[in-house]
């Protein structure tokens, strides 16, 4: 997809999309996806527009995070942004990784932590107030298919639908910021 098309499918004023069908497809508000896109440009020179050896403009910042998003929200494999984005496997790779590497150094001091003893008593006075005393977040936990594993580990990982599965196990505020994850063998 060109950054033309982009542009008039999402981002641009009169977009073909709504905002609910920007929410479904890239998991997040267009507000969000735009903050994102200008806290990576702030930071990293690779997501701003340039010129290739041929002097005709490179993949835009949109098209480099649209994939890098598609590739997080979706599990798509990056060979195949070639055929929607025109982004070859390894364009695609190196764009997730310094996206990722981007969204760690910017964010982690802010979301990427453990809770404070603010947050935690923040927690707890909201939780007392809807009759939940002591209650920090909620505890929820889903079985992944695990499609490529080794075939020696079938045994271990298998749960109660009979197949490979990995579990991850999560605990979040009642303001979605998530406080644990654990990926473990079902049963753990």
């Amino acid at each position: 997809m060109s950054h033309a098309n982009l542009m008039n499918s999402y981002f641009n004023p009169n977009s073909v999309y709504t905002e609910e069908d920007i929410m479904r497809r890239f998991r997040m508000r267009r507000h969000v996806f735009e903050r994102l896109l200008h806290d990576v440009q702030q930071v990293n020179p690779y997501f701003l527009q340039k010129r290739g050896r041929a002097g005709r403009p490179d993949f835009s910042p949109y098209q480099k995070v649209t994939v890098a998003f598609r590739m997080i929200a979706y599990g798509s494999p990056a060979d195949s942004m070639d055929e929607t984005h025109g982004m070859s496997k390894s364009t695609c790779l190196d764009t997730l990784q310094q996206f990722c590497d981007i969204i760690l150094q910017v964010y982690k001091d802010e979301y990427l932590r453990e809770p404070n003893q603010e947050d935690l008593n923040r927690l707890i006075r909201k939780a007392e107030d809807r009759a939940f005393p002591g209650m920090i977040g909620s505890l929820d936990c889903m079985h992944w298919d695990w499609k490529n594993y080794p075939t020696g580990w079938q045994g271990g990982f298998s749960g109660k639908s009979r197949k490979p599965t990995v579990v991850l196990e999560a605990a979040a505020s009642y303001d979605t910021w998530i406080w644990h994850t654990f990926f473990g063998v079902p049963g753990s």
